[in-house]
């Protein structure tokens, strides 16, 4: 036990090292990075001049609503953030901090990087090609399905890219458009069964989602706590587990029929 004449001596003495952490945090970059939502895209339309979805070997339909992707934009992988920037993102909104290999793979450089999510996008649209084709009973017809979407990488636009050829090619089944007509964002990686993954960043994506005219946010179930945190004023939550529950979802969303769930 330390006595009252010694204690303050071996406060300040212990203290030494804490100060000597918090100045070097201050000045040393950390391995964060920092996030704030991103562009959006209608995958029924196009993007910097070139149809998003471009289909052959089945006839198309015409649509109206928007399907919209969403992104974060991070800073980019060997950006030093600094305890100051981290401060200012933690307490704003409009902006988020995670950690870097939550963001990027780590031990790879920029391009090796920028190959990763290139990749990543690939694998997702040809798996969201196959469960849209699966859902529709036509994974055995002569269909093309071409997508494409410049400067985005990753596979969180699985779920998007999937709904967008069933509406291209089925719409809700009756004649009517998947959307309703509405502008519709959404998340969520997918594989070739249908099944909807996690992706993260979600309440950045609301964000952007709103920005940019969506009423509807469709987002993977597990997902739902993060998107409410920061959910934007008029926009509605939509869970989703399936492709199938998207598609169910969406419909009964525009014929009034049948539950939609919610967050």
């Amino acid at each position: 036990m330390l006595s009252r004449l010694t204690r303050p001596r071996a406060v300040a003495v212990c203290a030494l090292p804490v100060v000597g952490l918090l100045a070097t945090a201050a000045f040393a970059p950390l391995p964060f990075s920092l996030t704030q939502p991103g562009m959006t895209a209608n995958v029924l339309g196009e993007n910097e001049g070139t149809p998003v979805i471009t289909i052959s070997g089945a006839p198309t339909r015409d649509t109206s609503g928007q399907l919209r992707m969403t992104t974060i934009e991070a800073t980019n992988p060997d950006t030093d953030v600094f305890l100051g920037d981290v401060l200012d993102a933690w307490f704003a909104t409009d902006r988020a901090v995670m950690p870097r290999d939550a963001v990027y793979p780590s031990g790879q450089s920029v391009k090796e990087i920028e190959q990763h999510n290139t990749a990543q996008m690939k694998e997702s649209q040809d798996a969201a090609t196959e469960a849209a084709l699966n859902h529709l009973d036509l994974a055995d017809q002569d269909i093309k399905v071409t997508l494409k979407l410049a400067d985005v990488g990753g596979p969180s636009a699985g779920l998007l890219f999937s709904l967008g050829v069933i509406d291209k090619l089925d719409g809700d089944g009756s004649g009517g458009d998947l959307t309703g007509g509405r502008t519709i964002a959404g998340t969520g990686t997918i594989d070739a069964n249908g099944e909807v993954g996690a992706v993260g960043g979600v309440a950045l994506k609301t964000q952007a989602a709103r920005r940019d005219g969506a009423t509807v946010f469709l987002v993977p179930k597990a997902e739902c706590s993060d998107a409410k945190s920061e959910l934007p004023k008029g926009l509605r939550l939509i869970p989703v587990t399936t492709l199938k529950g998207a598609v169910n979802a969406l419909t009964a969303l525009e014929s009034g029929k049948g539950s939609v769930p919610s967050c």
